[in-house]
C-alpha cells in the first residue's frame, strides 16, 4: 500500500518550524493589541453566495480558484478564499447597526487552488485587519499606517508602499465607458482570457497577469483620470497624512485590487529581500461591500497579510528558539513521582519546564538535556528521594556548570529564592 501524503499545495508545519510562525504571530498580536484592535473568528466553511456576492462573479478567485462542493444537504459550500466577506456577512447577521464602528481583526487558513510556489500554498495563512463604519481619511492613513509598522517590527526589509485611488462607482462608470471604447479597437492586442471579459467585466482585465495584455494596457485610458473633484481631494489629503507621517510611498496608477468589492483608496505593501518584487500586504478601501451583501450602507477599509510570505521575510532572529529553562533528570519510582510534582510547582513561576518521561539512564537523560541547551537541570535519583531533596545545578552560556545547590522538597522558599537570582531575574 502507498504511502498516504498531503494534498499538493498544502503543507505540514513541524515543531522546528512553528517557532519562527509562533515569534511572527506574537510580535502582530502584540501589535494589534496595542492599536485596540479585537478579534473575530467566522467559520472556514461558508454558503458559496457569500463569495459570488461579495467577492464578484467575474473574478479569478471566484471563476477558476474557489474549493466548492454540494453537501448532504445539496447546499453549494465553500471553502473560505478570503476573509473580508465572511466578516461583512457576520456583521449583518448578528446586527451591525447596534455597533457601526468596530475595528477587527482575523487570523487563520485560506483556500484558493493556485498552482503552489514559495510563499503561497493553495492552503494559505492570511491576517486580516478589518475597520467598519468608518469613512474619514484618517482610517485610511491608520490603517495604512499600522500594516508598514507591523512589517518594520518584523525586520522586513526593502519595504516599498504603493498606493492608488480607485474613486467611487459613478468614478468607475465614467471610466467604463471609455475603456470599452478602447478595448473595443484594441481587442486583438489582448490575450483570450482578458478579450471574454470584454462584455462580462471589463475592470477585471486592468488585474491582468498576461503580459501581452500588461503591455497593451500601457496605452489604455487610466481610471485616476476620471476621478470627480470629491475624489481627488480625498486621494490628496492621502498624500499629505501620509507625508506628515514620513510614511515614503509611490504612486501607482495601475495598481487595482484583485477583488470587486474595493473603491477609493488601493494600496500594496511590496518587499524585493527575496530577490524579486513580491507582495506581501495588500488592501483598500469597500464602502459598498455591506449594503451589497444586504446590510446598512456602512463605509470600510481593510488589508490582508499572507502569513506564509510573511515567514520568509521576517528577520532570522525570530528563528531562534526559547531555551529550556529547567529539564528535570529522574530516575527510580519514587523519584518518578516527586518529579512530577516538582515539575507542576515550578510551572507556577511561567518558566519552560520539561521533565524527562523516558526512563532512560542518568547519562541519556544529561545528554538530552545538554542538547536541548538547558540553562539549568534538576536531579532527583533514589538517594534523593529517600532524602526529600533534589539537585538544582545552573549553566553558563558554554554550557559548563558554575553553580550548584542541594534543595530540599519543604524548603519553597529557598527554592524561589534560587528561581529569582538566576532565572527569573534573566
Amino acid at each position: 500500500m502507498n504511502n498516504l501524503k498531503n494534498l499538493r499545495g498544502t503543507v505540514d508545519l513541524l515543531p522546528d518550524q512553528l517557532i519562527k510562525w509562533q515569534n511572527v504571530e506574537k510580535i502582530v498580536l502584540e501589535q494589534l493589541a496595542r492599536a485596540s484592535i479585537k478579534e473575530i473568528r467566522t467559520p472556514i466553511l461558508e454558503m458559496t453566495e457569500l463569495f459570488i456576492r461579495g467577492i464578484g462573479e467575474g473574478t479569478d478567485v471566484v471563476s477558476k480558484e474557489m474549493y466548492t462542493f454540494l453537501d448532504r444537504g445539496e447546499r453549494s459550500c465553500t471553502l473560505r478564499p478570503e476573509g473580508t466577506a465572511s466578516v461583512a456577512r457576520a456583521l449583518i447577521q448578528n446586527g451591525i447597526s447596534s455597533n457601526p464602528f468596530q475595528k477587527l481583526w482575523y487570523m487563520g487558513p485560506m483556500f484558493r487552488y493556485e498552482r503552489p510556489q514559495a510563499g503561497r500554498q493553495r492552503q494559505f495563512h492570511q491576517l486580516g485587519v478589518e475597520f467598519i463604519g468608518y469613512e474619514s481619511v484618517r482610517s485610511d492613513v491608520e490603517i495604512i499606517a499600522l500594516a508598514w509598522d507591523i512589517l518594520g517590527k518584523l525586520g522586513i526589509k526593502e519595504l516599498n508602499l504603493e498606493i492608488n485611488s480607485l474613486g467611487d462607482i459613478d468614478d468607475r462608470l465614467n471610466f467604463q465607458k471609455s475603456f470599452l471604447k478602447w478595448l473595443e479597437k484594441n481587442k486583438d492586442s489582448l490575450d483570450l482570457d482578458s478579450q471574454n471579459r470584454i462584455n462580462k467585466n471589463p475592470l477585471r482585465i486592468l488585474d491582468s497577469k498576461n503580459m501581452q495584455t500588461k503591455k497593451a494596457l500601457e496605452n489604455a485610458p487610466i481610471l485616476f483620470n476620471f476621478l470627480s473633484e470629491k475624489s481627488h481631494k480625498r486621494y490628496s489629503d492621502l498624500k499629505k497624512q501620509l507625508n506628515v507621517l514620513q510614511i515614503p510611498y509611490v504612486e501607482n496608477f495601475n495598481l487595482v485590487r484583485g477583488l470587486d468589492y474595493y473603491t477609493h483608496t488601493a494600496f500594496e505593501i511590496t518587499s524585493c529581500a527575496l530577490g524579486s518584487q513580491a507582495t506581501v500586504c495588500g488592501g483598500g478601501r469597500y464602502d459598498n461591500l455591506i449594503k451589497q451583501m444586504g446590510g446598512p450602507n456602512t463605509p470600510a477599509i481593510g488589508f490582508a497579510i499572507g502569513l506564509e510570505r510573511l515567514i520568509l521575510l521576517a528577520g532570522k532572529d525570530l528563528e531562534v528558539p526559547r531555551n529550556t529553562d529547567i529539564y528535570i533528570i529522574n530516575q527510580g519510582l519514587i523519584a518518578e513521582s516527586l518529579a512530577m510534582d516538582l515539575s507542576r510547582k515550578l510551572r507556577n513561576y511561567d518558566l519552560l519546564v520539561e521533565l524527562d518521561l523516558s526512563g532512560a539512564s542518568f547519562s541519556k537523560q544529561f545528554k538530552k538535556a545538554n542538547k536541548l541547551k538547558s540553562k539549568s537541570i534538576i536531579v532527583i535519583g533514589d538517594d534523593e528521594a529517600a532524602n526529600k531533596e533534589f539537585i538544582i545545578r545552573l549553566f553558563d552560556h558554554s554550557g559548563n556548570a558554575n553553580k550548584e545547590e542541594v534543595i530540599s522538597f519543604e524548603n519553597d522558599i529557598k527554592l524561589e529564592k534560587w528561581l529569582k537570582i538566576n532565572l527569573l531575574s534573566k
